[in-house]
C-alpha cells in the first residue's frame, strides 16, 4: 500500500534517505535508500535523489512491499498508445486525465485505464507509470511494462538523461532564448503551491520563443531538471505566465489592449496551456536514441489561431 506522509519543519533541510528513515522507522536506511534508487520512494511525486534535500510541507511517497495495485481497479478509461514494444508504451496523456490514484481521487485515472488494458502491468509498481504530468497538462508519457525496463529508465530520469520538450502559451512577448535557473521550493504562504525561493532546489528550464503575437508568445521549453510545477513557475517568475493557470496565474492576466473578444476566450481557457510536445532517451537494447513527438491538442491550436488573428 502507498503512503505518503508530509515533512515536518522540525526534518526540514536534511536528506531525502535520512529523512526517509526517520519518518518510516519500520525500513533500514539501507532498504529505503535502496528502494529511492528503485523509483519506489517519491518526492512530491517526482524520482528523487537520496542526497536530494527535503524541506518543510514536501510529500514523501513510499511504496514499500506490494508490487500489485490491489488497492488501484481496472477501469476502462479511454487513452491514446502512441506506441508500444515489448518493454514500455508512450501515451500520449489527454488534458484532464489525472495519472494515478490519490488522495480525493481513487478512480477514472490513467493508472486504472492501464490495468483494465493491460491486466499484466499489476505486477509492475505504479501499474508502470514512472514519471508524471499534472492534470491538466496534455502530451508524452512513458509507461514500462516490465521490471527491467522499469528499473532503467528510472536511472535514465536520474541521471537526467530523459529529453523532455514542451510548448506553453503565455501572456508577455520575447524574443530568441533564454535559460532561467532560479531556484525551487515550497511556497512560504501556501504550501500546496511552488515558488522560486533561494533555499530551494536548483532548477533549469530553457525557453525558446516559437511564434510571437501582439503581447502574447508560443513557446518551446526544454527542463534540465524535474522541479514540481517548474515551468509553470519559472514561467511566471518571469513575467510570461501560461494562460490558464489556475495556480500560478491565479487572477487571470491579461495583456493590455487586447481586443475584447480575444480577452473573453483567453479567460474561458479551461486549463493551463501547457503540452509535452516531445521525449527522447536512449533505448535500452539497440542504444540509439529514440524521439516520441505529438502535436498540440485541439485546445491549444484554437487558442493559437485565435492569438494568429492579432497579428
Amino acid at each position: 500500500m502507498i503512503e505518503i506522509k508530509k515533512v515536518p519543519k522540525e526534518l526540514s533541510k536534511n536528506r531525502l534517505d535520512k529523512t526517509s528513515s526517520i519518518l518510516f522507522d519500520d525500513f533500514s536506511r539501507t532498504q529505503l535508500k535502496k528502494w529511492i534508487l528503485d523509483g519506489r520512494i517519491r518526492l512530491n511525486g517526482e524520482i528523487a535523489q537520496p542526497k536530494d534535500i527535503v524541506f518543510e510541507a514536501d510529500e514523501i511517497e513510499i511504496d514499500p512491499i506490494s508490487e500489485t495495485r490491489v488497492d488501484w481497479q481496472p477501469e476502462d478509461i479511454l487513452f491514446d498508445v502512441i506506441y508500444e514494444c515489448d518493454d514500455y508504451l508512450v501515451i500520449n496523456k489527454r488534458p484532464g486525465l489525472i495519472m494515478h490514484p490519490g488522495a480525493g481521487c481513487k478512480s477514472g485515472t490513467l493508472a486504472n485505464g492501464l490495468l483494465y488494458r493491460y491486466p499484466e502491468l499489476t505486477k509492475i509498481p505504479r501499474a508502470g507509470i514512472v514519471h508524471r504530468l499534472d492534470k491538466d497538462t496534455s502530451g508524452v508519457v512513458v509507461v514500462a511494462k516490465n521490471d527491467k525496463f522499469r528499473n532503467y529508465f528510472v536511472t535514465q530520469l536520474q541521471n537526467r538523461s530523459v529529453k523532455k520538450i514542451y510548448k506553453a502559451i503565455v501572456v508577455g512577448s520575447m524574443i530568441g532564448s533564454f535559460t532561467i535557473k532560479d531556484p525551487i521550493g515550497r511556497d512560504k504562504n501556501n504550501r500546496t503551491k511552488m515558488s522560486v525561493n533561494q533555499n530551494g532546489k536548483e532548477a533549469e528550464t530553457f525557453v525558446k520563443l516559437e511564434r510571437g503575437f501582439s503581447n502574447y508568445s508560443l513557446l518551446n521549453i526544454s527542463i534540465l531538471t524535474g522541479r514540481t510545477h517548474q515551468i509553470r513557475v519559472h514561467l511566471s517568475y518571469n513575467k510570461l505566465p501560461i494562460i490558464g493557470d489556475k495556480t500560478y496565474n491565479p487572477s487571470g492576466y491579461i495583456a493590455k489592449k487586447t481586443l475584447p473578444k480575444l480577452a473573453d476566450f483567453i479567460r474561458k481557457f479551461p486549463r493551463q496551456a501547457l503540452h509535452a510536445s516531445s521525449l527522447s532517451f536512449q533505448d535500452e537494447n539497440t542504444k540509439k536514441d529514440v524521439t516520441f513527438d505529438v502535436e498540440m491538442p485541439k485546445d491549444m491550436k484554437r487558442l493559437v489561431n485565435e492569438l494568429k488573428k492579432t497579428l
